[in-house]
């Protein structure tokens, strides 16, 4: 096997990279550095099938079936003794609501794995009911009742703030 890095891998690890760290940012419920650990572990993945990868239609959506693999896998994991904390990265906010992107992130945080993976493939990767069950492995069906379950979940969570959100 060539250990060479093909320049196609390079360009699209870096093309792609920010948008799967905040993709798997979200995925966490605002773990950055657990966020940039499944980036890479699922970029290492598809760097050993990049030949095949490059070639189908849509690298991208590959990358992100592979990232939120990784990431399920990651949870069922037993031997993770990582806790989800509400500290987050030195990095400086940049958008116009942080209180608003906080308060979801917690919410988001509060919900299932497979709950936030529906979520954030669904709304924040906008993707049909269809490409979100072919990349979770579910039936279309599953992803709809599972969107709207958690969906009734997160405005429980986030209970009275979700007016405040609204009106912001």
């Amino acid at each position: 096997m060539d250990r060479t890095m093909t320049p196609d891998f390079g360009e699209f690890a870096a093309a792609r990279g920010q948008h799967l760290i905040r993709t798997a940012f979200l995925l966490t419920g605002g773990d950055a550095h657990l966020a940039e650990d499944l980036t890479q572990e699922a970029l290492g993945k598809l760097y050993g099938k990049w030949r095949r990868v490059a070639r189908l239609d849509n690298p991208a959506g590959y990358a992100h079936t592979v990232l939120v693999n990784t990431f399920l896998s990651h949870r069922r994991r037993r031997s993770s003794t990582e806790h989800v904390t509400d500290t987050f990265a030195e990095s400086p906010a940049t958008d116009p609501d942080p209180s608003l992107r906080l308060t979801l992130l917690r919410a988001l945080g509060e919900l299932g794995a497979q709950d936030r993976a529906v979520l954030v493939l669904r709304f924040w990767e906008d993707r049909s009911v269809e490409e979100t069950a072919h990349t979770l492995h579910l039936s279309a069906s599953a992803v709809r009742s599972r969107s709207a379950r958690a969906l009734t979940r997160l405005r429980a969570v986030l209970g009275a703030d979700l007016d405040d959100l609204a009106r912001s």
